[in-house]
């Protein structure tokens, strides 16, 4: 998906498929993103309905379904622009980087400087769209017709940030046999461990306090270069 860049800004494009009309183009399609990630948040993707967003806003339900056809969407296309912010902040800070392990240590410390570091949207909390990538990503995918969306590139932005991350791996060492499991798992302990030690720390030997990730930095490393170097 492309990213368009200007010398003041940054501004990622989502799949097509996701929307009607695109939510950046207007200053109500920003606000139905901006409320939309509020109220999710606050009351989760099951509880939450257009009708409830409508009200969030002042605004009506046919406004909304001007943008998207239903949550389900509107989900998707959260989780979508996340990920391609992730994968965006990779290619940037490890440009020019020759060496694969830096390229590498340098992936694992942008997966977590992303997840506290301000979106190029400044009507999308960067906080709560966290929020929502880990408490309600899996639900943009575990469901019934993810053939069907699959195959219309919903999931797109996040197979593009696997192979990525796969790819990098790979050169560190080529002969390494689960990239691609490993890329995922490695977005996947990013953010459940930094959930856990939150919300649910008898679950994680990660304590994080203050905001402090670097101790979630060196335990991704730990993990990583253990499984990866020869």
């Amino acid at each position: 998906m492309p990213i368009t860049i200007t010398a003041v800004s940054v501004q990622i494009r989502v799949n097509a498929n996701l929307y009607l009309r695109d939510p950046q183009e207007t200053r109500l399609g920003k606000k139905i993103i901006q409320e939309g990630i509020i109220l999710i948040d606050k009351i989760g993707i099951e509880s939450f309905t257009f009708k409830k967003l409508a009200q969030a806003m002042g605004s009506t339900e046919a406004s909304i379904y001007r943008y998207f056809e239903n949550k389900h969407s509107l989900l998707v296309y959260l989780v979508s622009w996340y990920w391609e912010w992730v994968r965006f902040r990779i290619d940037f800070n490890s440009m020019n980087v020759i060496d694969p392990k830096r390229k590498l240590s340098i992936t694992i410390k942008t997966i977590i400087d992303t997840i506290r570091l301000a979106t190029p949207a400044e009507y999308i909390d960067r906080d709560l769209l966290h929020n929502i990538v880990v408490k309600e990503g899996i639900k943009a995918y575990h469901i019934n017709q993810v053939e069907k969306e699959n195959e219309m590139g919903f999931f797109t932005p996040y197979k593009a940030l696997g192979q990525k991350i796969a790819n990098i791996l790979l050169a560190v060492n080529p002969d390494f046999p689960y990239p691609q499991t490993l890329a995922t798992n490695i977005l996947e302990m990013a953010n459940n461990q930094m959930y856990f030690a939150q919300h649910l720390p008898m679950l994680t030997d990660l304590p994080i306090a203050g905001g402090d990730m670097q101790k979630l930095e060196t335990m991704l490393e730990f993990f990583i270069f253990k499984l990866i170097e020869k």
